[in-house]
């Protein structure tokens, strides 16, 4: 893979960018970083496009989008998503100014958890790749110099699917403006938002054909599907397929798991693929609760975390607490997948 065919790539990447929100991404880093000029005029430059790999203009002591090569099992494949490069150089003599970037891109993933399940993290540190991982937050051990932080997927880099490459960057630009704002621009904007607004049905997402058993067990986005799938069966046999919805807006940017729809409201499900119940409702109560109360949300008449195993005796006194003491309608239901 020479230059000359990564510039290429790039260069396609900066021409199509213009129908997408990440085309803006100079306009973006100029309002951010109170620049009297625009910076550039494409996301990516000639200064920084590399042999094999590229990151934003003005991006080296940022969160940076960066597309790059790398060589998987002994296939040549293209990178892309977003960056923390903590090797030192002239334009970034010192990581200092990225360790609270770090900290702001920790928060965001522990606001919005879920928000990139799709995509994996992996990292380079004293010149070996790690193993792929799940988005998590970036612990303090990496946070040295020389390290590289990846979050984002991979593909062939012979038949890049540029639509991929732009829909992922738009949907990492909130990550990213929450990240260089200081935390100041909300990733959720209230003038974008989409009202909560009632839809049955539900559209499969795959879990089990394309899959390997490990998989299946160890990947959460694609135990979510399955229980997802498996609720969405369940719910639509008790009580109508007409009254039951998946991935309904919750008016607050962001989406419910299953929605059903009951003459005395509405009732909203979250399901966690964590192994204990504790667990599930510790990781659920949050997000149930800013669909039903943040500005612009919709008040339910329940509110239900789904989980893998039973309920237990100290999960149960706890739900009964909440109901009792805080008069919180919160429930769990237990959700088996049978194939």
């Amino acid at each position: 893979m020479t230059d000359y065919q990564l510039s290429s790539i790039v260069g396609e990447v900066n021409i199509r960018a213009s129908r997408h929100p990440i085309g803006s991404l100079q306009e973006i880093r100029r309002g951010l970083k109170r620049l009297e000029r625009l910076p550039a005029k494409t996301i990516f430059t000639s200064q920084t496009t590399f042999e094999k790999w590229a990151f934003h203009h003005g991006g080296r002591p940022e969160l940076q989008f960066n597309i790059g090569i790398e060589e998987i099992n002994g296939n040549v494949e293209l990178r892309h998503g977003i960056a923390f490069s903590l090797e030192t150089s002239q334009s970034l003599p010192s990581i200092d100014v990225l360790i609270p970037k770090i900290r702001l891109f920790n928060e965001f993933l522990q606001l919005y958890p879920e928000k990139y399940s799709d995509m994996r993290m992996w990292h380079y540190k004293d010149g070996v790749q790690s193993s792929d991982y799940l988005p998590n937050i970036i612990p303090p051990e990496l946070v040295i110099k020389g390290v590289f932080i990846f979050l984002g997927k991979r593909q062939s880099i012979f038949q890049p699917d540029y639509d991929v490459i732009l829909n992922d960057f738009d949907r990492l630009l909130p990550l990213y403006k929450y990240v260089e704002s200081g935390g100041k621009l909300q990733p959720i904007s209230s003038e974008t938002v989409t009202p909560f607004d009632f839809r049955s049905g539900h559209t499969a997402r795959p879990y089990s054909t394309i899959s390997s058993q490990a998989q299946r067990e160890l990947d959460i986005n694609l135990r979510h599907n399955a229980l997802q799938e498996m609720l969405f069966r369940q719910l639509s046999e008790e009580y109508g397929a007409d009254k039951v919805g998946t991935e309904n807006s919750s008016g607050a940017g962001t989406s419910i798991d299953v929605v059903v729809k009951q003459n005395e409201g509405f009732w909203f499900y979250e399901i966690k693929t964590a192994s204990s119940p504790r667990a599930c409702i510790r990781q659920a109560i949050g997000q149930l609760l800013e669909y039903a109360f943040w500005p612009g949300s919709k008040e339910p008449t329940r509110l239900i975390v789904v989980g893998e195993s039973a309920l237990d005796q100290e999960g149960s006194v706890y739900i009964r607490t909440l109901n009792e003491r805080f008069s919180l309608p919160i429930e769990y239901r237990q959700v088996v997948v049978t194939e």
